[in-house]
């Protein structure tokens, strides 16, 4: 009896909203593995301290979210290549000496994603138009590029941000203005939304999308409500639509996997679980 109970969480401020107690328990639950996920409402201030309490208390690793996505990337005592290309981590693991490894699984969640629900996708035929320019668009260019996507047309409300990406990335990400964000769609092969525009209690997606070609794939990583405006649009368009629940889904495998010593499956019983 002196084994103990791996522990890990999700560290959020706010955090009662996260979805990911439901999949790890779900995971936990289905193999029979001994150990818990909690959620973990961490004040900024805080961080560092209950990141270094954390090992001694049995925890194996946690996920991060906003607002603790770059901060972690500080305090970490090593950086996956990943985690410092994107510039932000969401999966932590603690080692047996009480330091830890930051790391970034959104693109590879993001790609699973695609993959599982558009399997006929192709990236390298055409453009991608992205939607965004915070955290999660960062992780979504990267993996767009690993991709081969020959071009990626980005636009953000603040269009410095989006310009800082382009400086970042490269040559292949074109800038556009958010007063013509309807352009960027335009024969794209791939279009996503990393805004919270058309989450639950935000401001609606209000850009025209009438140059959306048929066919195309289009993803929104909102996932609250699970079918968006932005999804409805383009499914009425032709477009094969992919929603955001998938790629919380698949981001979460890696770090249950590290922790756990278990590779989880992403499918349909899973996705009810977490959204019953």
């Amino acid at each position: 009896m002196t084994d103990r109970i791996p522990l890990a969480a999700v560290i959020g401020h706010p955090i009662a909203h996260s979805l990911s107690p439901r999949v790890h328990g779900h995971w936990l639950r289905r193999y029979g593995v001994p150990g818990y996920y909690i959620p973990m409402d961490v004040a900024p201030d805080r961080l560092a301290d209950v990141l270094r309490t954390m090992p001694s208390m049995g925890f194996v690793g946690a996920n991060v979210t906003i607002p603790h996505k770059e901060t972690v990337l500080r305090l970490a005592d090593s950086v996956t290549d990943r985690a410092a290309l994107i510039g932000a981590a969401n999966t932590v693991t603690f080692r047996s000496d009480g330091s830890f490894q930051a790391d970034n699984t959104d693109g590879a969640g993001f790609m699973e994603n695609l993959r599982q629900s558009a399997p006929d996708w192709s990236p390298r035929i055409g453009p991608a138009a992205v939607f965004g320019a915070g955290g999660a668009a960062r992780a979504i260019i990267v993996a767009l590029l690993d991709a081969g996507v020959p071009e990626i047309r980005l636009t953000n409300r603040t269009r410095a941000r989006a310009e800082a990406l382009r400086q970042e990335f490269g040559a292949k990400v074109v800038v556009q203005d958010w007063v013509g964000a309807a352009n960027i769609v335009d024969d794209a092969v791939t279009v996503v939304n990393t805004t919270s525009l058309g989450m639950t209690g935000k401001s609606a997606f209000r850009v025209p999308m009438d140059g959306l070609m048929r066919g195309a794939v289009v993803s929104d990583l909102v996932y609250s409500p699970l079918q968006t405006d932005f999804l409805r649009t383009a499914q009425a368009a032709g477009c094969t639509t992919v929603d955001g629940l998938g790629m919380l889904l698949h981001q979460a495998v890696p770090g249950f996997e590290r922790w756990f010593g278990q590779r989880p499956d992403v499918d349909e019983d899973l996705r009810q679980a977490v959204l019953s």
